[in-house]
């Protein structure tokens, strides 16, 4: 996966450390000396990079996106020929990384954005920009496969897209509070189920 990187590999392992540990604690929780700890940099270099800990959130909320986008627009079932066959292939990929530790398969701009909303408008503006760039990797494929079946529905492809988002965030949610992936597994399942009704398609 060819991703630009950060111009300093300090700067790297500072933002790595920012996706695991706020997936773990969760933003408020984390602080500036958790985020040293795990990266195994100084506050003096922590402080050369970022102004503090919002700065930093607003750096990861772009790495993650960065990284997650390119994952998925790398992955191989990109290269099916069928757009439907593409939306099941994008839930196989979210279920095959169900099989990660909690934090390394849920999501950092959904575990940002539930804490912030209300109180970090530049928090909630950088995740709902991450968010909904996601989301519209799919509206292409969506909207092929709506041609494909020659769908004329009071739907359109981005509310499906925004809907797999807030099923898979969904998803995240529950298997913490089950402190385990079985039910988002379930869940992504029941996605799949209704993409093929939705598209009347028999893999």
């Amino acid at each position: 996966m060819a991703l630009s990187q950060p111009t300093h590999d300090s700067k790297a392992k500072f933002l790595d450390a920012a996706l695991h540990v706020i997936r773990t604690k969760g933003y408020a929780a984390t602080t500036i000396d958790d985020i040293c700890e795990s990266a195994g940099l100084t506050k003096g270099s922590f402080f050369h990079h970022f102004k503090g800990k919002q700065d930093l959130a607003l750096a990861a909320a772009a790495h993650f996106s960065a990284k997650t986008d390119g994952a998925f627009a790398n992955a191989a079932y990109r290269d099916l020929p069928n757009p439907i066959n593409r939306l099941l292939g994008y839930v196989d990929l979210r279920q095959q990384l169900l099989r990660r530790e909690i934090p390394e398969f849920t999501c950092l701009l959904g575990t940002m954005v539930q804490e912030t909303y209300d109180s970090n408008p530049s928090i909630r503006k950088a995740c709902d920009k991450g968010l909904s760039g996601h989301a519209a990797l799919l509206e292409q494929d969506i909207a092929d496969a709506m041609r494909r079946r020659k769908i004329d529905a009071d739907w359109d492809a981005k509310s499906l897209a925004l809907h797999i988002q807030a099923v898979i965030q969904g998803a995240f949610i529950l298997a913490k509070s089950k402190n385990g992936s079985d039910v988002a597994f379930e869940c992504l399942e029941h996605l799949k189920r209704y993409l093929k009704l939705l598209f009347n398609h028999a893999k």
